[in-house]
């Protein structure tokens, strides 16, 4: 601590006071920052995961704030379910795998008894090993014969003197790859996260080579492609009564007027039939509330998003029900007991996550018993609101006893600002607690990101915004997505019209029909 000995006071007990007041401040601000260093720690070292109790490394205590009289959760309570053996041994194989079958028998001298009778047959032994076959590249000619008058030759005729079929319809036209090799180079890269250059160095193992720009080529043709099924898509989501709503970086190399190093944004909207959901996909250049506005115009139902200011104007829409996230309220707590370091005393954010464990507690109750509509929404009322009544007296209370800047006062704030959003889904049964629908589905996109890193050009992002819809709306819809996106490309040459090109969206498909 520096201080101007020219401007002292000359009263010792102001100059006490004054010392103390700067002791105190001093105190304060260096708790601070070593609570952002113990954060900070516990994120590079600590484990990831916000659940709490033994598995957080925190000692589950009854999480009463002792120092204050104030309305506290009861004790939380755990079911332990009835014990039972588990069968030891293998699992077996599924059922569904292709059998080949090997038979390992004695010779035809060993099927004589010594007695000179011949041996009967009382039953086999049978076990199962899992073989691969490894990916084989082959070519597929496609053959058309030619026809030609030979007592026309030389005359002149007014039809054509040759004929032959047509060439088939394909995704890419005139181009050498097959439905099946488009699909694997696309699942392989939006579905599996392996990058085309690496996909480059298994088709050279394997005897083909295929340069990495071309399959970039292809990969923007088929997308091209399948544009008019993302219009429908959007429809189908906007046709729901909720959309998730979320939003991640992606680095774009040559983006026009903007620097390599800029930051652009992958939107994800999750809508429509809640058992049979879409998903998009969008690329934009900036995360300005503009683009949430041009996502979601004309739509009419619930949105659930975090708690990005971007998000604000959907508070003011007539048509719109904002509801916020719980997850992201539990992540703040969690940071704020991180921050707090290991102590056997149980604190404030112990009390804060428990009435959030509550919370959680009463949802797994509900899907636990099947509850849906009507009834889940009477549960959540009965059970849920009353629960939360006592958190938001307990957070206003300690919202005047805590540090603002401090990662408690923090996560209080924030969840005293959100505390209307956070209330919603207690009337909304296609609604969770919390936006981890949105976050899921943009999670195989930053999977795949540090993989490749970045996208060369907008027109890439765009195109990746295509097939990530496509594969992502097939897997939230329990479709294999090679076995979809090679279904795709072999019909969509030939679907024409709007119900033709519907019935081709993932959400109107089964396994079956692939």
């Amino acid at each position: 601590m520096n201080f101007d000995t020219a401007n002292l006071p000359d009263d010792p007990a102001e100059l006490k006071r004054l010392l103390v007041e700067t002791q105190r401040r001093y105190e304060r601000e260096t708790e601070l920052l070593r609570e952002q260093v113990r954060l900070l720690y516990a994120k590079l070292f600590g484990k990831k995961s916000e659940k709490g109790g033994a598995e957080a490394g925190v000692m589950q205590l009854p999480l009463f704030d002792m120092p204050e009289p104030e309305v506290e959760p009861v004790a939380e309570v755990v079911e332990v379910p009835e014990h039972t053996r588990a069968k030891r041994g293998r699992k077996p194989l599924p059922a569904n795998l292709p059998r080949v079958e090997i038979v390992h028998d004695i010779p035809e001298d060993d099927k004589v008894c010594n007695c000179g009778a011949e041996l009967d047959r009382i039953g086999e032994d049978i076990s199962e090993k899992l073989d691969i076959v490894p990916a084989i590249i082959r070519v597929v000619r496609h053959i058309r014969p030619k026809y030609a008058c030979k007592a026309c030759e030389g005359l002149e005729s007014e039809g054509p003197v040759v004929k032959i079929a047509p060439p088939p319809k394909q995704i890419i036209s005139k181009g050498i790859a097959t439905a099946g090799l488009l699909a694997h180079i696309l699942t392989a890269k939006f579905c599996d996260a392996l990058p085309f250059y690496r996909q480059e160095r298994q088709f050279s193992r394997l005897g083909a080579e295929i340069p990495r720009a071309t399959m970039a080529n292809w990969a923007m043709k088929a997308a091209g492609a399948c544009t008019p099924l993302l219009e429908l898509l959007w429809r189908e989501i906007h046709s729901g009564p909720l959309i998730n709503i979320d939003e991640t970086s992606v680095q774009v190399l040559a983006e026009p007027g903007r620097s390599p190093t800029t930051k652009s944004y992958m939107w994800i909207c999750r809508g429509g039939d809640p058992h049979h959901p879409g998903l998009i996909y969008h690329y934009a250049p900036s995360r300005s509330a503009k683009i949430a506005r041009e996502l979601l115009a004309g739509y009419r139902g619930a949105v659930q998003s975090d708690g990005y200011a971007g998000y604000d104007f959907l508070d003011t829409q007539p048509n719109i029900a904002h509801a916020g996230c719980w997850a992201h309220v539990r992540r703040k707590f969690v940071d704020a007991q991180k921050g707090r370091g290991k102590t056997k005393k149980a604190g404030s954010t112990d009390v804060a996550l428990n009435y959030i464990r509550q919370i959680y507690a009463i949802e797994k109750e509900a899907a636990k018993q099947g509850l849906a509509d009507e009834d889940l929404l009477a549960l959540r009322r009965k059970k849920a609101r009353p629960i939360l009544e006592d958190f938001f007296l307990w957070l206003s209370k300690k919202s005047s006893q805590v540090t603002p800047k401090s990662l408690l006062g923090s996560a209080v704030n924030y969840t005293l600002n959100q505390w209307k959003r956070l209330l919603v889904y207690l009337d909304i049964p296609e609604m969770t607690p919390d936006n981890n629908a949105a976050e899921n589905a943009i999670r195989p996109f930053v999977v795949g990101r540090k993989n490749w890193l970045f996208a060369g050009t907008q027109e890439g992002a765009k195109a990746s915004a295509v097939i990530y819809s496509l594969v992502e709306t097939a897997k939230a819809n329990n479709l294999e997505p090679y076995n979809y996106l090679r279904y795709l490309f072999e019909k969509l040459p030939f679907a024409e019209s709007r119900s033709e090109l519907l019935k081709l969206l993932p959400m109107n498909l089964k396994a079956d029909d692939l």
